[in-house]
């Protein structure tokens, strides 16, 4: 089983943003994981941890995390984010393939790569 990792914006201006952006992220796993992909949110795997540690220990460990996965998966609003943008750099130096969701759907649904 391939392991899939999720990508998109996490910090936001309100509350009310970063729980969309937590959602939005969330329905990406929940679709991946019906297609048979092991998954790994970190939208979910730290949602609402802010303040507990520097922001560095989060986007470090969330790059440590992408380096054991076999692809990842770009969510709606990937361009605005900082570390999204961190996590695309980092895959394509160690060889693991990006998608853009909805965009790349059909490869992921046929594990077409």
């Amino acid at each position: 089983m391939q392991v899939a990792y999720v990508a998109g914006p996490y910090r936001a201006n309100s509350e009310y943003e970063l729980v969309k952006n937590i959602r939005r992220a969330e329905a990406v796993a929940v679709e991946l994981w019906r297609m048979g992909y092991a998954v790994i949110c970190p939208h979910k795997n730290t949602a609402h941890f802010g303040g507990v540690c520097y922001d560095n220990v989060f986007l470090n460990g969330d790059l440590e995390i992408l380096s054991r996965c076999d692809l990842v998966v770009l969510v709606e609003g990937w361009e605005s984010s900082q570390g999204a943008k961190d996590e695309i750099i980092h895959a394509e130096l160690i060889n693991i393939p990006v998608f853009k969701w909805p965009e790349d759907e059909i490869k992921l649904r046929r594990h077409d790569f």
